[in-house]
């Protein structure tokens, strides 16, 4: 006999619409995803040429500065400033100077051995 169309299930006609609603909530996923993702990239964007502009800015800051301590330390300025202050400063005298000998470079000590103390203490009595 054949089966009369009002008499099969609600099942079988489900299948169909549930595959087409899933594939509409995947593809509006997709794009919503990738909407998101180009207004990310946006904000990076927007991002990155804020911070190199602010880089740039501290760049030219920093080396303005630079160029100021540069002239603040320069001899003749340290000078007019310690005329301008009446500090009473003078170049130094030649007794004034004190010549310090330049010491000599310490033995490394890599163990304690008695062969290692005689060789140093050799090594410091010789002129």
């Amino acid at each position: 006999m054949a089966k009369n169309r009002k008499s099969q299930s609600a099942a079988i006609h489900f299948g169909p619409v549930l595959k087409v609603v899933l594939l509409c909530f995947l593809f509006g996923g997709s794009a919503v995803g990738y909407v998101w993702q180009k207004g990310q990239i946006y904000q990076l964007g927007q991002q990155i040429r804020q911070r190199e502009s602010q880089l740039a800015q501290m760049k030219d800051t920093n080396q303005k500065l630079r160029d100021q301590l540069a002239m603040l330390r320069s001899p003749s300025m340290l000078d007019r400033r310690a005329r301008e202050l009446n500090l009473g400063l003078a170049p130094a005298q030649p007794s004034q100077i004190w010549r310090l000998p330049e010491p000599s470079p310490a033995v490394p000590a890599a163990t304690n051995s008695a062969s290692d103390d005689d060789a140093r203490l050799t090594a410091e009595a010789a002129p």
